[in-house]
């Protein structure tokens, strides 16, 4: 009898395992999860070093205070009209840009130089250019440039600008030229 209960009882468990598995169904599989946001790590910015300062480079152009950065930056030359030295509002423009210029570089100095066309003769020439230059190096002067920083010298029609016979080239050999003679670069 005792090995019937332990039959019984040993019955009993299988069914009883039987039947647990029986009511309980498989379990459902799980979802597959959700994507998820990867989030990009960037790395923070880091800023090079700053560079050092480039050594002194002159700027483009002609060195400051030399001949010819006063012909870039001021008209070096004012033009008369025929038998003429008297100046007109045109050539104190210009002049005015060649006294701001003779300001900024006190240490220059230069030569007025004066000029006359073919016509006349070479003595009444050489007078009028001389009249050309000392109405100009005046001018200058009454702007403030001293006086001894300006020399004057007239060419007459000795030296023209224009080698041409016709009005455009006596036009353009009636002239003044500032002529710098010490420039104030070193």
């Amino acid at each position: 009898m005792t090995r019937s209960i332990s039959l019984s009882a040993l019955a009993a468990a299988v069914a009883f395992t039987v039947s647990a598995c029986a009511s309980n169904p498989p379990p459902e599989p799980e979802p597959a999860p959700a994507p998820t946001e990867t989030a990009v790590v960037t790395p923070p910015r880091v800023s090079p070093p700053p560079s050092p300062p480039p050594a002194a480079t002159p700027p483009p152009g002609p060195a400051a205070g030399s001949r010819a950065d006063f012909s870039a930056k001021a008209t070096d030359r004012v033009y008369f009209d025929y038998d003429q030295y008297n100046l007109d509002d045109a050539d104190r423009r210009a002049l005015n840009a060649q006294v701001a210029w003779l300001k900024q570089y006190p240490t220059t100095r230069v030569e007025v130089q004066g000029h006359a066309d073919e016509r006349g003769t070479k003595d009444y020439n050489i007078a009028l250019g001389a009249r050309r230059a000392e109405s100009v190096a005046s001018y200058l002067k009454a702007q403030g440039i001293a006086a001894d920083r300006i020399g004057t010298i007239s060419f007459g029609k000795d030296k023209p600008l224009d080698p041409g016979h016709d009005e455009a080239a006596w036009a353009r050999n009636r002239n003044s030229f500032t002529n710098i003679i010490v420039e104030a670069i070193s």
